[in-house]
Formats: structure tokens, sequence, C-alpha cells
């Protein structure tokens, strides 16, 4: 075994679809950012609300005030740097800090694939990938190769794999398969798209999409693989992630999923790419072609290796931690996160809290308005953490107005995917008795039903 990983770690293949992945990676980040801005998101999600949910153990990250808008452009320029490869590795350091810390400051906004360009940009802080075709390798002859070291490539392969086939492992479920949920709620919302509108009431294309879904991201990474399918593979990703961006508002990740299935092509493909960019903006490609290989120094390669090899073995591990939780996954969403668990469920909840004088029993019911907006409400609604994290909130405001002996109670109510509402969270237990950790959270009331399933 040591043999082999030795002898794997000493092949090298081509730099061009490293060097490709990154201009495009760095340009779509750029657009992202700079679509984030136009929409007027930075305000509406960072500046405007007076209260923030934050993830467990980052309680210290906070937006920045006007200055969040700061943040951002240091984010675009960054991304824009990682694409030119100027600086790149100044440039993707700042481009993951900074993207992460924007992720960090409201856990409202938490999506799967935000997560999935944080953990990305933290792996490409270990790949040469400005050794070709950059301006780091224009300006300094010493830093320009043509080849590098084949796990370098396989890394990123190996991080699309496992985000799409535990995806596809989450829709392994009852709901999905044979109910058709959340698809059965959704589809039918989509009645006015051109063409498309009649069919998505059709209780068959329903489940047509649900399994369709998942054997496309059982079997997608696979396809991408072998050769004899990897064109066949690549079309099903386009046909499959634009009709996602038509019928769901998930903003740049089907771009970015299907540029980076570039990566599984040969060599030659993105040599042709490179190309044709070099004509379109009369650079010297042949600048580049030196047929030297780099090679990682002695202890940089031991430590960028330990890393990575650390890095995947937490992402192979991490989405299981829910079997550590008692009780159904959709329903307590203990472990749910950071899972690759992508539009499986259809869930809405409603909560009204109620403070409580302990020693008086004199109580009064809290207005949510008065301190989320609509969509911070929205999801802490249906959210454990968020709801005992908004109760510590309510009683700290409270006891600053002069109240004494503060408890806090909610009346909450869920419903996950076409079944009905019912009580969520305990009633009778006062919410301030609990702080949020990895600990089980016994106060969400027992799911009367069963998801068979992983």
């Amino acid at each position: 075994m040591r043999y082999s990983i030795g002898e794997y770690l000493k092949k090298t293949t081509e730099a061009a679809p490293l060097a490709v992945f990154r201009l495009f990676f760095g340009i779509l980040m750029f657009a992202s950012i700079v679509r984030f801005w136009f929409n007027g998101w930075i305000e509406k999600l960072y500046i405007t609300p007076k209260f923030f949910f934050s993830y467990y153990g980052f309680e210290w990250v906070k937006p920045l005030g006007d200055f969040t808008y700061l943040l951002f452009i240091l984010c675009g320029v960054a991304a824009v740097m990682v694409a030119a490869g100027y600086k790149y590795r100044v440039a993707i350091i700042s481009f993951f800090l900074s993207f992460t810390y924007i992720e960090l400051m409201d856990k409202t906004t938490y999506l799967n694939h935000y997560y999935f360009i944080s953990i990305l940009s933290f792996l490409m802080i270990f790949l040469p990938a400005n050794v070709y075709y950059s301006v780091d390798a224009l300006k300094n002859p010493g830093k320009r190769f043509q080849r590098v070291p084949r796990w370098c490539i396989d890394a990123i392969k190996l991080l699309l794999g496992i985000v799409y086939f535990y995806a596809g492992l989450a829709k392994l479920n009852s709901d999905w398969l044979f109910s058709a949920m959340p698809l059965k709620i959704w589809l039918p919302s989509k009645y006015d798209l051109p063409v498309l509108g009649d069919l998505m009431q059709q209780e068959w294309l329903h489940y047509a999409f649900s399994w369709s879904g998942m054997l496309y991201d059982l079997f997608i990474p696979f396809l991408l693989l072998w050769k004899r399918t990897r064109l066949f593979a690549f079309l099903l990703v386009i046909i499959f992630h634009l009709l996602t961006r038509v019928l769901f508002p998930i903003g740049m990740f089907p771009y970015i999923m299907i540029v980076s299935a570039l990566v599984f092509f040969s060599p030659k493909v993105h040599h042709r790419i490179l190309e044709y960019i070099s004509k379109w903006f009369r650079i010297t490609k042949r600048t580049f072609d030196n047929s030297r290989t780099f090679k990682f120094s002695g202890v940089t390669k031991k430590v960028s290796v330990g890393i990575v090899s650390v890095f995947f073995f937490i992402q192979l591990l991490l989405p299981w931690r829910y079997l550590l939780y008692p009780g159904e996954l959709f329903w307590t969403e203990e472990g749910f996160r950071f899972s690759w668990r992508v539009m499986l469920m259809e869930k809405a909840g409603y909560a009204q809290f109620k403070v409580v004088n302990g020693e008086t029993g004199k109580r009064f019911y809290v207005d949510n308005s008065d301190f989320l907006t609509p969509f911070q409400e929205k999801q802490m609604s249906f959210q454990p953490d968020f709801i005992l994290e908004y109760a510590h909130f309510l009683a700290d405001h409270f006891r600053k107005d002069g109240h004494e002996n503060i408890e806090v109670y909610v009346e909450s109510y869920a419903a996950l995917n076409g079944r009905k509402s019912t009580t969520y969270i305990d009633p009778d237990i006062n919410l301030l008795e609990y702080e949020d950790s990895f600990k089980r959270k016994t106060f969400i009331l027992p799911f009367n039903d069963e998801i068979k399933g992983l």
C-alpha cells in the first residue's frame, strides 16, 4: 500500500486542466460577488437585520456594518487575482478567508453550494494552480511549469465526486423516491414556464425527476471518469444543471458545477480552451509550454499531502455524523448541514415566543418582526438551533430593558414534506435551561412518522 501510494504521488500530468479550472473558478466567483452586490443583498442580508444567527463555535464572526462592503470588495478582487493567477497564493487565501467569513456572518443564508465554494477554495490553497497560463508564470519563468503532480487535479475530481455521490445517497429515502417529495410540492408552482408549465403539473413527472435526480447524482462522477461516457456525461451535466437553474433560484451554482466538470476531460481539451482564450485576448500561449514539471519541496510536499489527506478524511466522514443522533434527521436537523443533502425537504414552521417572569408569572408575547427580517423569521421557525439561539437573544434583550427572572418558552409548529403541521418544540420547557452545543436537543418533540432510507 505504501509503495502504491508513493508511486501514485510521483505521477504527473499536464497543468492545463488546473489552469482552466482556476481561470473559470475565479471568473465565476467574481460574477457571484457582483451579482450579490447589484441585487442589494449585502444591505438586505448583512446590514439591515438587527440580529444575526451564528454558527456554533463561530459566534465571534459578525457583520462589519458598512465595512461589510469592503469585505465583498476584497473577496471580488481576490477572485479576479485567482482567475489571472496573479500573486496566486495570497489571492486564494484571501478569497477563502473573505468568502468563508461572509458565509459565517449569518447562518440564515446557509446553502450547500456556499459551503462547497469555501472548502474548494481551501483545497486550492495547496494546489499549484498558478504554474501554467498565469500572470505569475508569465512574470517569472522560474515559476513556469507545464506539468504538475497528478494528485493535484485528481483532488478536485474527488471533491466533485463526493458532492455528487453523497447527494445521491441522501436521495435514497422514502419521501424522495416513493412520495416524490418535495418535488410534488415545488414543481406545480412552475405552471407559468413556457412549454414546461403544463408538464410540471403531472405526477408522473414528479416521480421521474425524483428518480432521475437520484441516479444522476450517484452515477455522474463515474460516467465523467470513464473516457467512453465522458462526453455523454458532460451533456447530462449541462442539461441537469440548466434545468435546475430554470426551475429553482439557486444562483450561480449550476454554472459552477458545469464548468467544474470540465476538469474530468483530457489535457488536450483544456489546451484547446486555452488556445481559444489566447486568440481572443492575444496571448502567446506557447510561452508557457516548456515541458518542465513542478515538484513540491520535501517539507512542502509532506505538509500539503498531509493536509489534503486530512481534508478528504473529514469530507468523507462529516456527512455521516447525523448517525450519532436519534430521531428523524429532517425533523431534528441535527447533523443536517454540511452533508450534501441538497433540496430534499420542504419544511415550514411557526414560532411564537413567550417571555415569563419566573417568580410573578407575568408574561408577554414577542413580536418576532421587531427583531428579525421576514427571511430570518422563516428560517428560524423550523430549525431548533435557531430557535434556541433566538430565545437566548430575547432573554438578553429584555434583561437590558429591566425585566427580571426571565424564562422563555415557545409555541412552535412545523410541517415536513406535505405532512400536517404538528407541535415541534416542547412548549413547557424553558429554553434558557439549554445552551447550544453538539449534544442532542431533547426539547424537540418526536416525529410522528417514519422516513426510511439513508
